[in-house]
């Protein structure tokens, strides 16, 4: 206590002593006892008050005796289930044990994928992650004494090597292995490789492997199915030294939709785990081959060329046809090329009108521009022009996509005979227009948008020469094939605007989360948090159907499906009180990660325990276990002293002291009639 603060209960002290001999003692002619305990009383009061104004600090220690942490790390995975018993009867004995309760206060976690409570083992996990269970806990008990046992057949599917792992200092972990760790022959797949998407008529890359585990010479027939049908075969041979194929082939993509995949190698005589000798998974086949109609009534050379370079993307298919094509061959085109249009295109261009079409329109010296100026398709062209060749200028500041790549290096010059244009919507410049060496700010090409329909115009012809250049310059047509995709690719694109937009997947892992997402916007194209969005699910199989409520998370709403099996399923989301919906279908693959194991891990356990001064078990062995927790001279309970400093302010015996004194004081001077 600081000497300035004793000198302040020293001068508390006679203050009070002061107040109470004046008041009973001095003014007193008449002494007696009842006035020396007045006196006392008042002087005990106000001295205590005086105390609590000057309030003195006290060093006050308190003692704990503080047992360390034994945390039970206990696996839920599906792998686990047949040694289910074994664990749950060895976590019992060791909860019960009075010689571990006695030292150690004892914790219970789950694990899988993550880690959770252990409130009760549902076996269920898809998924083990030993070395994210064991991080975890490293965080929860920073700087406390703590034990670890882990009870896992230690197969882990996802996450680091956890044989590397390494805790705190203060920290032992021990392991019990479950299962059974005998080696036995067995032949396996691995991960099928392969794209999500297929298209139509094209060959697709599947790539996998087969491992074999064993001492003696096999021989095994692999076999690849699509939706049931064979479509490889391969005989393998593999011994103790080459025990590892990889197998990769091209599979034709010959029809539309999803196809199941089944990768399979035959069973070994004897071989007791068969689930890890099948794979599958699946992908989709989708026709996204763009139909494009190159619409002349003349031959050019530039049909050719505009036809080679839209289709050096094998998902283009172009057309060449003429005006008077019948509607109901133009009702598939989903973008329109009208090639130096005249009066005789009036049906095609009011079709393409009706339809809000997208289209790409190509003047030439052939061209009716009072046609095009009466059609009313956005802009104006003034005619009468005499013929001139015409350069093209590229314009850096395209916004709509990247065109900084094209070259225009000698290239020869278009033939036009049109003059200035007028648009009345708005227009994006791709290529500005020079003639004899000026830039007279007018566009060579342009493309504009109206009603979500896109429509590019180029004001010249001979685009034929531009290839022929290109190629000259870099012996390939890619300049000139790439400048003109990017611009088909640009005019084919539709942006939907729709207030409910669903997100998922068509094929989803059998080992994995299926989820599906949704937003949802009102009218005024703003999230609406408040909808009720549920998603209905029918198994197209068993024709089984479920509903569930979406969950509202950050700015969208979830549904998780990880808990339906494997199967094809069609699925509609829907809003209540609202006639939007959206749907769509997918699969979910058969696998399971955990089954494809045959064996337990007791080499990476006795690892991890070895690199944190733990010891390996079994469950047999559960003596064992309490006799090394109980007879451990470190694992003992260690008395812990708490300095803290105290006000005397908190000493409620203090406060009750001085309404004590203040109360008998009162009393006595009321039952002897002072006043």
């Amino acid at each position: 206590m600081e000497i300035k603060t004793v000198l302040y209960i020293i001068l508390a002290a006679i203050v009070a002593l002061g107040i109470a001999v004046f008041q009973y003692i001095y003014k007193q002619k008449a002494k007696s006892n009842i006035h020396l305990l007045l006196a006392f009383l008042r002087f005990v009061g106000i001295f205590g008050l005086l105390l609590l104004l000057v309030n003195p600090k006290f060093l006050r220690k308190s003692y704990t005796l503080e047992k360390p942490n034994l945390v039970i790390l206990a696996d839920n995975s599906t792998s686990i289930t047949e040694n289910a018993s074994d664990l749950e009867l060895f976590v019992s004995e060791l909860k019960n044990a009075e010689q571990v309760t006695d030292i150690f206060d004892i914790a219970s976690y789950k694990f899988g994928a993550t880690l959770d409570v252990f409130d009760s083992l549902s076996f269920a996990d898809k998924n083990t992650n030993i070395n994210k269970s064991l991080t975890s806990l490293k965080e929860i008990y920073a700087r406390e004494q703590t034990i670890i046992i882990l009870l896992s057949d230690g197969n882990q599917t996802i996450g680091e090597d956890y044989s590397y792992f390494k805790t705190d200092q203060n920290n032992t972990i021990y392991a019990v292995v479950l299962g059974d760790t005998t080696k036995y022959k067995d032949i396996s797949v691995g991960p099928i490789l392969t794209n999500k998407y297929a298209f139509l008529k094209n060959k697709f890359p599947l790539e996998t492997y087969v491992s074999y585990q064993g001492n003696t010479a096999i021989s095994a027939n692999l076999s690849v199915k699509m939706n049931d049908k064979i479509v490889y075969t391969q005989n393998l041979n593999l011994d103790s030294e080459s025990n590892f194929k990889t197998i990769a082939l091209d599979v034709d993509a010959n029809t539309v939709g999803i196809k199941n995949l089944v990768v399979e190698v035959t069973k070994l005589p004897n071989e007791r785990n068969v689930q890890n000798n099948k794979r599958s998974t699946s992908i989709e086949v989708i026709d996204e081959k763009t139909k494009i109609a190159l619409i002349s009534d003349i031959l050019h050379p530039d049909l050719g060329a505009l036809k080679k370079a839209i289709e050096s993307n094998k998902q283009r298919e172009v057309q060449i046809l003429k005006s008077n094509t019948a509607n109901s061959i133009l009702d598939d085109i989903d973008l329109f090329v009208l090639y130096q249009p005249t009066s005789q295109f009036k049906k095609t261009i009011d079709f393409v009108k009706n339809k809000n079409a997208n289209s790409f329109i190509v003047t030439g010296l052939q061209t009716d521009y009072s046609f095009l100026n009466d059609a009313d398709l956005g802009f104006e062209i003034e005619n009468g022009y005499p013929e001139q060749e015409v350069f093209g200028v590229l314009n850096n500041g395209f916004p709509k996509y990247d065109i900084s790549k094209f070259d225009l290096t000698d290239f020869p010059p278009l033939a036009s005979d049109a003059g200035p244009v007028t648009f009345n919507v708005t227009q994006e410049t791709l290529l500005g227009t020079r003639i004899k060496g000026l830039d007279i700010q007018q566009p060579l090409l342009a493309v504009t948008e109206k009603n979500n329909s896109k429509q590019a115009i180029l004001l010249g012809e001979n685009l034929w020469k531009w290839r022929m250049q290109t190629f000259r310059n870099t012996n390939d047509f890619n300049n000139f094939d790439e400048f003109i995709g990017k611009l088909v690719r640009y005019l084919t694109s539709a942006k939907s605007k729709s207030r409910l937009n669903v997100d998922y997947q068509k094929v989803y892992d059998g080992n994995g989360n299926a989820v599906i997402t949704a937003t949802y916007f009102d009218e005024a194209f703003l999230f609406d948090q408040n909808a009720k969005v549920s998603i209905r699910i029918t198994n197209t199989s068993t024709d089984q159907v479920k509903n569930i409520p979406m969950v509202l998370k950050n700015g969208y709403f979830e549904a998780d499906l990880s808990n339906l099996i494997a199967g094809s399923y069609a699925f509609v989301v829907s809003v209540k009180n609202d006639s939007k919906s959206e749907s769509g279908n997918f699969v979910i693959s058969e696998f399971d990660m955990e089954n494809q194991f045959v064996s337990s891990d007791n080499e990476k356990m006795e690892k991890l325990v070895q690199n944190n001064g733990g010891k390996l078990f079994y469950p047999s062995q559960i003596n064992e276990v309490l006799k090394v927790l109980s007879e451990n001279n470190a694992y003992v309970p260690t008395e812990k002293s708490t300095e803290n400093i105290v006000s005397l302010i908190d000493f409620k015996l203090l406060l009750g002291l001085i309404i004590l004194a203040f109360a008998a004081e009162w009393f006595i001077r009321k039952y002897n009639g002072l006043i």
